[in-house]
C-alpha cells in the first residue's frame, strides 16, 4: 500500500504511478556533478527516490499545485519537467 501525493489516501501500489527523482551524479571527491531527473516511472523500477500518485489529472494537478512532489523529492521541480509529466499521464489515462 502507497499513499497518493494528491488525494491522501492509501491505495494499492500497482494502482499509481511513481514519480521519480534519479540518484545524483557524483565525481571521485563525492560533489555532486549532475543532479538526478525527475521523471515518471510507469514501470514502477526506475532507480531512485519515488512518490506516488494517482493515475488521474485531478490528483497530479492537486499535488503539483500544492508542490508535495518537492517536498516528497526533497528537490525542485522546473515547470517543464511538470508539463512533460502532465502530458504522459494524460497519455497513460487514454490507454
Amino acid at each position: 500500500m502507497r499513499k497518493c501525493t494528491g488525494c491522501g489516501e492509501m491505495k494499492p501500489k500497482r494502482t499509481l504511478i511513481r514519480v521519480v527523482k534519479a540518484p545524483d551524479e557524483k565525481g571521485d571527491d563525492g560533489a555532486v556533478l549532475k543532479s538526478g531527473a525527475v521523471s515518471l516511472d510507469l514501470t514502477g523500477k526506475k532507480p531512485g527516490r519515488g512518490a506516488y500518485v494517482c493515475k488521474s489529472t485531478e490528483c497530479f494537478e492537486k499535488a503539483r499545485k500544492a508542490r508535495r512532489f518537492e517536498r516528497s523529492l526533497s528537490c525542485r521541480i522546473p515547470e517543464e519537467v511538470y508539463e512533460q509529466m502532465s502530458a504522459e499521464l494524460s497519455s497513460a489515462e487514454q490507454r
